[in-house]
């Protein structure tokens, strides 16, 4: 079975993250197919309603209802909190009157109920929405996922109000957004400075790129994808998805108990530099951590005497060495050494602490050849593949690019500005264009892989932002190409592990002083809860 179509099967339609161009499409197609408008706007709304409740109970509840569906998702809403028990009041600004998502029709029934509403129109100082505010949650159902213009006049007023009164009040009310919040851009990520952050949004058949693009990102508190009854085949277009931990645990290799060093692959690490010696370490530590057989680290001897003296399970590989302007490197011709002893490794990972020098950059000439195994390339194997021309022409199978985004830009020839543009189109171009999987590091962290896929790591935490922590993601998508992944699976479950084993250093120890060397006993520990999903990441401490 092709990758594509074991994707298609794997992940679901709330998984895929879509346009707002997409989103408009699913909803006109399911429409055209018999599932209306106003169908999807009840099941909407009763989602937001159902939120609600389950995590807050029967609390009071103001909403602010705008013009347009999302202000109908909001009063369909309305009416659900309404009849649960929960003390609701709607407050309008400004009024639809478009007959086929029938606003007015359920602007009515909630007049019929008695729940109580006012309008900014005959508010003009606020007083009401004031008054309101007094209550445990608020529902933002203002702008909805089309809105992309700049809040001003009166509803920046009215959102202002709302968020001077949240500062004052202890505790705070909690929002809840309807679909985004107001004021976010749902296709970049931008974010009005009237915008109202959010505790929870629960948007609808997809996430939206903009709830995974910051600074909206932030704003946006827990996310839920609520079905509204879109018939998941018209989602299987869309090859944009965020990966989730049943994801990950379908990937994982498999662990059988009959196995022996040899059925979890070898990988060697062509790593370090006097300059930098610790990536070795932290490198070769992950690719073992990660659960390969036999780890190999190749480089010259101080690098391999220093890791052996911390790590002794790797085997080591001397590898010719040259001077460069901050002590010995890699020299050009190590790479003979390596095509010799890199002969039955299933991985190669490339470039950790190697220095950019001219040497390291004739070794990159001298090694790329199509014969090598899985590779990853990072770090300084980014920068030296840079110096040549058309070095994708000549990258082994199955190759892993694990770029920041000034290595991207090295790579394309860009500026930072211009890559940091638009991360997630260009890693899917140079993905396609250069053949290989492409994972572009970032707070939301992108996976791009030939044939058009792109996966999305949930993940954004300052622990990451750390020396060597590049290192160890490195060392550990290697690892995971040695017990036979695919490139882009290994990259997809080795960002997981390593963006879990950040926020696992951050819940215990806190998000300042993390360095990459606390990651490292995270990495088994995550596969163990992957495995065996009803223990907590936190409370294993068998590892030091």
């Amino acid at each position: 079975m092709s990758q594509q179509m074991t994707l298609d099967s794997l992940i679901p339609a709330k998984q895929r993250i879509v346009t707002v161009a997409q989103m408009q499409a699913l909803e006109r197609a399911a429409d055209a197919s018999g599932h209306s408008y106003a169908a999807m706007m009840e099941l909407a709304g009763r989602a937001v309603a159902e939120a609600i409740l389950e995590r807050y109970g029967r609390v009071s509840c103001l909403v602010l209802a705008g013009p347009g569906n999302n202000g109908g998702d909001g009063l369909v809403c309305a009416r659900h909190l309404h009849e649960a028990g929960a003390t609701v009041r709607v407050y309008l600004w400004k009024r639809a009157t478009d007959p086929e998502r029938d606003y007015e029709g359920h602007f009515a029934r909630l007049q019929a109920l008695g729940v109580p509403a006012a309008h900014a129109d005959t508010d003009p100082s606020f007083e009401t929405l004031r008054a309101w505010l007094d209550c445990s949650i608020v529902v933002d159902a203002l702008l909805g996922t089309g809105a992309n213009r700049p809040i001003q006049g009166q509803l920046a007023d009215l959102l202002d109000e709302v968020q001077r009164a949240r500062a004052l009040r202890q505790p705070p009310f909690r929002v809840v957004a309807v679909d985004c919040v107001s004021g976010m851009n749902c296709d970049t990520g931008a974010l009005d400075p009237h915008s109202l952050p959010a505790d929870l949004t629960v948007t609808f058949a997809c996430a939206k790129v903009g709830h995974y693009l910051f600074p909206a990102a932030q704003a946006g508190g827990e996310l839920l994808v609520a079905d509204i009854g879109i018939d998941p085949a018209l989602v299987q277009s869309v090859r944009t998805f965020v990966l989730d931990e049943a994801t990950i645990r379908a990937w994982l290799p498999a662990r059988p108990a009959n196995s022996h060093k040899g059925a979890f692959g070898k990988v060697m690490l062509v790593v370090g530099s006097e300059a930098y010696p610790g990536a070795a370490y932290l490198a070769s530590a992950a690719a073992g951590r990660a659960g390969a057989g036999l780890v190999t680290v190749a480089s010259i001897r101080a690098v391999c005497s220093l890791t052996a003296a911390k790590l002794p399970e790797p085997t080591y590989t001397l590898l010719p060495e040259a001077m460069g302007p901050n002590g010995a490197v890699i020299a050009a011709d190590a790479a003979h050494t390596v095509h010799e002893a890199v002969k039955g490794y299933r991985a190669l990972v490339v470039g950790c602490g190697l220095s950019n020098t001219p040497a390291t950059r004739q070794f990159m000439a001298n090694l790329l050849d199509s014969s090598l195994p899985a590779a990853v390339f990072d770090a300084d194997g980014l920068n030296c593949l840079a110096s040549h021309d058309g070095w994708w022409g000549r990258l082994p199978p199955r190759t892993v690019l694990t770029p920041h985004p000034a290595e991207m830009a090295r790579l394309c020839g860009l500026s930072v500005e211009q890559v940091l543009a638009d991360r997630w189109a260009l890693a899917r171009q140079k993905a396609t264009e250069w053949g290989c999987t492409v994972l572009l590091k970032g707070p939301y962290t992108v996976i791009a892989e030939p044939p058009g896929w792109l996966a999305v790591l949930p993940v954004a935490t300052s622990a990451l932002a750390t020396a060597g922590s590049g290192d160890v993601l490195a060392g550990v998508i290697g690892g995971l190409l040695a017990q036979g992944l695919e490139a882009f699976t290994a990259s997809c479950v080795g960002a997981w592990l390593h963006g879990m084993a950040g926020l696992a250093c951050a819940a215990s120890i806190g998000e300042a002083g993390v360095v990459a060397s606390d990651l490292l006993p995270h990495l088994p520990r995550i596969q163990k809860r992957l495995r065996h999903d009803n223990e907590s990441l936190a409370s294993s401490n068998d590892l030091v």
